[in-house]
């Protein structure tokens, strides 16, 4: 999953950011608000975590100007007070969720994958493709019955083609789920770990498409 946090707290972002990089999820952080405007328009993310209190915009006028351009991408909302009026008028603007600081690490890394899978239809944390299965609660992956040793990247790259089997997915799609702005160790890094995800898969499972990039097969 890839997460956009938009907070100006810097000692409560870094926080955020390392705990989330911890449990596998890409991280982008950004300050003020007028940067936060144009965010969804440059990039794709899978969540937000925006706060309501920035400089420049406030969230408000950031979700606003998301909502009324067509962007659909889960938020959930910082706010300070528990039932305060501006998060009741961010859930009535389209915010999705909100929590209330301080944040409990484990009960937000909960409510981002209920959006998450919420975003993408899905029930539960779990997702599937014939004998291949995942959790993205726990973490873990199938193959038939063998638990699969899998990196965090190895992971991620996994879940997002999960996420749309039989459906191609872009290079530059790949990299940003798995790497966010800080781009990728080495320019061969995916190929690296497509060769590997091939290799306790079964090589006919990731399927390059010619100009595309990679599919699952079904």
């Amino acid at each position: 999953m890839r997460i956009l946090i938009v907070e100006d707290d810097e000692i409560l972002g870094e926080g955020l950011c390392e705990g989330l990089r911890l449990s596998g999820y890409t991280l982008d952080w950004l300050t003020d608000g007028n940067s936060a405007m144009h965010a969804l328009e440059a990039d794709s993310f899978d969540v937000v975590v925006l706060d309501l209190t920035l400089p420049g915009r406030t969230g408000l006028e950031v979700l606003m100007h998301w909502r009324r351009s067509g962007r659909r991408t889960p938020v959930l909302i910082l706010t300070a007070r528990e039932g305060n009026a501006d998060c009741i008028r961010a859930l009535n603007m389209g915010a999705d969720d909100y929590v209330v600081k301080p944040i409990d690490s484990e009960v937000l890394e909960a409510r981002l994958r209920v959006l998450h899978r919420r975003a993408h239809g899905h029930a539960d944390n779990t997702l599937s493709c014939g004998d291949i299965r995942l959790d993205r609660g726990d973490r873990i992956a199938w193959l038939a019955d063998r638990t699969l040793n899998l990196s965090a990247y190895e992971f991620a790259v996994l879940e997002a083609l999960l996420e749309r089997p039989g459906r191609s997915l872009g290079r530059e799609q790949l990299e940003a789920r798995l790497y966010g702005w800080e781009g990728g160790p080495e320019s061969n890094s995916l190929q690296v770990l497509i060769h590997k995800l091939r290799g306790k898969l079964g090589a006919e499972r990731i399927q390059t498409v010619r100009g595309l990039g990679y599919r699952l097969a079904t």
